[in-house]
């Protein structure tokens, strides 16, 4: 995976908040001990704290993967929280250096500025263009219900029709290319022929 980003930062806090995180879980680990003492709170303040991290890198990575493509990165990354908590099943293709024209099948043209809304409400369930993907170009929405060529390496069977069309242009272009899974709210982006799943930032 490409990218001319500067990781040390984000490196950096992330070893910050891994070894905070690893304190808490051994302070957590002593407390089974007390048989009196509930953990349920340390738990979930555990799990928030993960999700956090995870979150953090997400956006990094997007950020390194999209911002020499996209001015827009961080109003996709708030249109696929909500399409996530929503579980608006949604396939978005980011085209970056190579042109993505060729080796897809064309939808239906929108040719609009890219905002959060739009994006959404193009996955609305019932929506005219929800089925199939959405291309962005810069900082454009170019369409939407396109189809994206299939993988024929993964035989995974758990992944849908949305994850292996996802994978699928990431195998033959440098296209990232994101997915939110309508069954489960989770949230994955393809580069590269590899799929990598990720929280949104709030």
């Amino acid at each position: 995976m490409d990218t001319d980003c500067d990781f040390s930062p984000l490196k950096l806090e992330l070893k910050e908040r891994l070894q905070g995180l690893i304190g808490k879980m051994a302070k957590t680990s002593a407390g089974l001990d007390l048989e009196t003492r509930c953990l349920l709170h340390d738990f979930e303040e555990i799990t928030d704290e993960l999700h956090l991290i995870q979150s953090l890198a997400a956006a990094f990575y997007l950020k390194c993967y999209l911002s020499s493509y996209t001015s827009k990165y961080t109003e996709i990354s708030f249109a696929v929280r909500h399409l996530a908590e929503r579980r608006h099943g949604a396939l978005i293709a980011v085209e970056r250096k190579q042109p993505l024209d060729r080796v897809i099948t064309p939808g239906i043209p929108v040719d609009a500025a890219l905002t959060p809304h739009l994006l959404e409400s193009i996955f609305v369930p019932g929506s005219p263009l929800h089925d199939g993907a959405v291309l962005i170009r810069g900082d454009q929405i170019v369409s939407a219900s396109n189809v994206l060529p299939l993988s024929r390496l993964v035989t995974d069977q758990k992944l849908g029709t949305r994850h292996r069309a996802a994978i699928g242009l990431s195998e033959i272009t440098d296209a990232l290319v994101i997915v939110v899974s309508e069954e489960t709210g989770r949230s994955s982006f393809c580069i590269g022929g590899k799929i990598y799943a990720f929280s949104a930032l709030p």
